[in-house]
């Protein structure tokens, strides 16, 4: 195992690096504790994968609501993914994973040693990556993320032996940071410094910090480099997610004006038929790609003839989307069930995302905006292309 001891002032850190499936990980943790009797375990957890981790039944809290009227989509699926993934992992090594956080805070408890979560919250980290992101750079993601995870076995067995010695979660972070380097310095550099000050803000003059091999450099190098002087700003100024700086916000009220003015420019100009035919030809475009899109995902019928009914609207209004409307018709006429939210944590492959009646549910609100999206992105050219020929 890693243990590395960095002596700030009076201060004495003493840093465990583990492997998330190991056995040898959980043992060592357990020998450094007992022996040091440190006054703080820090543990490479926030609070939502501490729940995590304690409550096996997580999935079951899922409020799929929130998750389709916040746009909380694509980091349910993440969290999903990369959860079962470690799960799969971890089955074929005998070992839960994070176990050795586990048993860290287990044995903090029974010695009344003080328990801090030093790591960024996973949603803020996913979220200021997210937003720094360009769109080519978020559809290479979501590609990678589906292929990345669904390999097959032949392939598994490779990256098992790859990752026998490293941190899962920071070596999948790290090879998604070289696909996008945009987004490095949120996914690895700002989590190193994040648990750095967490563990400088504690007042403990011995500090044992349980984290992920993969963390190691570059939290010995923020540790020498930080000083307390600002920690409570510079924690906080690594919690803001800013503000997401894209130009689809401005396309989205443009779309509608440009809509509507050609609306009305085509009816004084060629008068009323010809502008029927156009809003005629809107509403089976956008309609029909965005019925297609619920379709893909295997959608109730009912589902389909909504996400149909009100994509010739919503692609014309900027805060609206065929997908949410289609997702609440799916969740009407297939609630999950309880077993739904168990299977869950079962989730490893293409099918059974579309077997599950929860993720379906996301499937079908996020393939309904793609087709969407894909109908609006031909009917507008079309519409101005007939102005032309006329």
């Amino acid at each position: 195992m890693t243990q590395e001891t960095v002596r700030i002032g009076k201060k004495e850190i003493i840093l465990v690096g583990t492997v998330h499936i190991s056995k040898d990980s959980v043992e060592e943790v357990r020998r450094v504790i007992e022996k040091e009797n440190p006054d703080v375990v820090g543990v490479e957890l926030c609070e939502s994968r501490f729940d995590a981790l304690k409550n096996a039944k997580k999935w079951e809290d899922t409020n799929i609501l929130d998750i389709i009227k916040e746009g909380k989509i694509f980091l349910f699926l993440i969290n999903l993914l990369l959860s079962n993934y470690q799960k799969r992992l971890g089955d074929k090594f005998g070992v839960k994973p994070g176990s050795e956080f586990i048993e860290a805070i287990s044995i903090a408890e029974k010695k009344n040693i003080k328990i801090a979560l030093i790591d960024r919250n996973i949603q803020t980290t996913l979220k200021r990556a997210w937003n720094k992101m360009k769109l080519k750079e978020k559809f290479k993601l979501m590609f990678g993320v589906f292929l990345g995870f669904f390999e097959e076995e032949e392939g598994e067995e490779n990256i098992i032996e790859k990752l026998q010695d490293k941190d899962i979660v920071n070596e999948l972070l790290n090879e998604l940071s070289e696909e996008i380097p945009s987004v490095k310095e949120t996914l690895i550099d700002e989590r190193d410094q994040y648990i750095a000050l967490k563990i400088l803000e504690s007042d403990a003059e011995k500090f044992v910090a349980v984290i992920g091999r993969g963390h190691m450099d570059g939290v010995i190098k923020a540790l020498k480099k930080l000083s307390k002087k600002n920690l409570k700003n510079d924690i906080k100024g690594l919690e803001v997610i800013p503000e997401k700086k894209s130009y689809l916000k401005y396309i989205g009220y443009l779309i509608p004006m440009l809509f509507f003015g050609l609306v009305i420019y085509g009816f004084f100009d060629k008068g009323i038929h010809f502008t029927l035919n156009i809003m005629l030809m809107w509403i089976l475009v956008t309609g029909t790609t965005a019925a297609i899109g619920a379709a893909v995902a295997f959608a109730h019928p009912v589902s389909i003839l909504v996400a149909f009914l009100v994509a010739p609207i919503t692609t014309l209004h900027p805060t609206l989307a065929s997908g949410w409307f289609a997702g609440l018709a799916e969740l009407k006429y297939r609630k999950p069930t309880m077993k739904d939210f168990e299977d869950l944590n079962h989730i490893n492959g293409f099918r059974d995302l579309w077997n599950n009646r929860v993720t379906r549910i996301i499937l079908v609100v996020a393939f309904t905006n793609v087709g969407g999206t894909i109908g609006t992105l031909y009917a507008l050219p079309y519409i101005i292309s007939l102005f032309r020929g006329g």
